[in-house]
């Protein structure tokens, strides 16, 4: 209203002495006096319950708010960079407002303050505890989206410099970026207008990545495959102007996604561990099976990855976490993305392969040369495979894209992939099939792709079951199954009739998106399948490995070990 901007405004009420007090939960109802250092801010106080810390402090920001995206993950990383810190005698600061996580427990650091992630809060609680400096790389994307904020207005940012941060963080200075180093990146530009950006589609050909600006954990980011879908996106999700550019990327479709996970220091590669989606690109980290170590990536793909983190290490001038999402496809190698900070998987590695990379930050950030860190090879495979609430969501459509929607993960060890990633189905609530099971294929090539599985689930000895088109195409190939119509046919046999009444305990339900009725149809499935609570596989990667699991391993009791025999 004042036409002034937040700094400005901050001056201001600082000049009148209008400041916040810091006052502390009383958690023994002042029956005894409180000394938990479980703190908030409020204006509706004229006094302080505690003095600024005596020792300089250093500040670690959380992850925010409870919600998807804002996962357990980012808070395992602060608790271990307060913990380290312990070791080199550095009081700790926690500023995190989410109650779900370990870090909100008032006994992780020495002082926490239950308060929201704003410049203005983490201003006013910086100028009150006069820290040594502030961590913004470890509580996930929200606090690294303070660093600029924070850097223009003095606060000392601990590790990268926001300066660099933005560099990776901006589409357009990382792309150049890239090109100075020689690296690939899909073809992708920024828009402001309607016409460009069909110009540019018609250029590089669907399907593509449609992002708008400012996005976290994937929020409103889709995939389209045709111009209907483009219209009917932009129209429903964006308002493109010059103040709201969106950015289109061409998608790679059967490309396979592979993260490096690192750390540096000064621009100095110290450790990096290379782990893989199982499913093909286009599925969020958040949501991918992530298996580590990863076996289908060549020695020499791995040598070029590690080179190419080494070269971005030194170019980006990194001291502390970072994460790089590549794309492999037809031997060639291209960056989604660099995030200067933590990924979802560092707790993860550090239980697979026992390197902390958060501990060799915090060793970074006090030690003037740390020793590199090699990683080991391992005789054993684990995975990452994640939690999905879509039974409690009614009316959601179970289906894995480029928006986060996994609400929690589990990680299981096995002496192959196959053995790991059928512990992880039923630790995440999957069934081994006893009963039947339901094949859904849309398009001829998904078809075709998938033909050599459904002829290994002959092998389980089940009765297969199917909708018209994929019940003909199995029979005309030698595999047998019963056709079932579909939902809204209402005829008999009918899908839903066979899911009520428990016949089917395994649905297979895998679309091309290129066709709207498919993508319609499946969701009738899929909602159907999770409402029974049957299995329900929708992408064809982690179809095929549970398949292999089940005709290779059998359904014999699974080993049960402990970690530390793992490890």
């Amino acid at each position: 209203m004042l036409g002034k901007n937040e700094l400005e405004i901050r001056t201001l009420r600082k000049k009148w002495n209008i400041l916040p007090a810091i006052l502390q939960i009383d958690t023994l109802a002042a029956e005894f006096p409180a000394k938990t250092n479980y703190l908030y801010t409020t204006y509706n106080a004229s006094h302080n319950d505690v003095t600024p810390s005596n020792k300089q402090a250093i500040i670690v920001l959380g992850s925010g708010p409870y919600h998807i995206g804002s996962s357990v993950e980012f808070d395992w990383c602060c608790v271990n960079t307060v913990t380290n810190l312990k070791k080199y005698k550095k009081q700790s600061v926690i500023i995190n407002c989410n109650p779900e996580t370990v870090s909100t427990d008032y006994d992780i650091s020495d002082r926490l303050y239950f308060e929201e992630l704003s410049f203005e809060r983490i201003a006013d609680i910086y100028e009150f505890e006069n820290p040594t400096g502030i961590i913004v790389s470890v509580g996930g994307q929200t606090p690294n989206n303070r660093a600029q904020a924070l850097h223009k207005y003095g606060a000392t940012i601990l590790g990268t410099s926001p300066v660099d941060i933005d560099r990776a963080e901006d589409r357009n200075k990382f792309s150049t970026l890239l090109d100075t180093l020689q690296i690939k990146q899909p073809a992708w530009q920024a828009f402001t207008t309607l016409e460009s950006l069909e110009t540019f589609v018609n250029k590089i050909g669907f399907p593509v990545v449609i992002r708008p600006s400012y996005v976290l954990s994937g929020n409103a980011m889709n995939v389209c495959y045709t111009q209907e879908d483009l219209e009917k996106y932009l129209k429903e999700a964006t308002d493109i102007s010059r103040e709201h550019p969106v950015t289109i990327s061409k998608f790679f479709e059967q490309a396979k996604e592979v993260e490096l996970d690192a750390v540096a220091q000064n621009g100095k590669f110290k450790a990096g561990i290379i782990s893989e989606h199982v499913e093909y690109a286009g599925v969020h980290s958040g949501d991918a099976t992530i298996a580590l170590p990863a076996e289908n990536v060549s020695e020499a793909i791995r040598k070029q990855m590690l080179q190419i983190g080494r070269d971005i290490a030194r170019e980006l001038h990194i001291t502390g976490p970072f994460n790089i999402q590549f794309l492999h496809k037809d031997n060639e190698i291209y960056i989604i993305e660099t995030n200067l900070r933590a990924s979802r998987t560092f707790p993860f590695i550090a239980k697979v392969t026992g390197i902390n990379l958060i501990e060799l930050f915090v060793h970074a950030l006090f030690k003037p040369n740390i020793a590199q860190v090699k990683e080991k090879d391992l005789n054993y495979t684990a995975v990452k495979v994640a939690q999905f609430s879509f039974a409690r969501l009614i009316g959601a459509h179970p289906q894995l894209g480029v928006e986060m929607a996994s609400t929690g993960e589990v990680a299981c060890f096995g002496k192959d992939l196959e053995e790991a990633y059928r512990k992880g189905v039923l630790a995440t609530g999957g069934k081994i099939p006893e009963k039947g099971i339901f094949i859904s294929l849309g398009g001829d090539k998904k078809k075709q792709d998938f033909l050599h599985c459904c002829e290994q689930l002959t092998k389980l000895n089940l009765p297969l079951y199917a909708t018209q088109r994929t019940h003909d195409f199995l029979a005309k190939h030698g595999v047998p199954t019963k056709k079932l119509y579909k939902i809204y046919e209402k005829k008999s046999p009918n899908i839903l009739d066979y899911f009520h009444t428990n016949k089917i305990d395994l649905v297979i339900n895998i679309v091309d998106k290129k066709y709207a009725k498919d993508v319609h149809d499946s969701y009738e499935i899929r909602r159907a399948a999770t409402d029974s609570n049957i299995t329900l596989f929708t992408k064809i990667k982690n179809a095929e490995l549970f398949i292999k699991a089940l005709v290779n391993k059998g359904k014999d009791k699974l080993e049960i070990k402990p970690w530390s025999d793992y490890l």
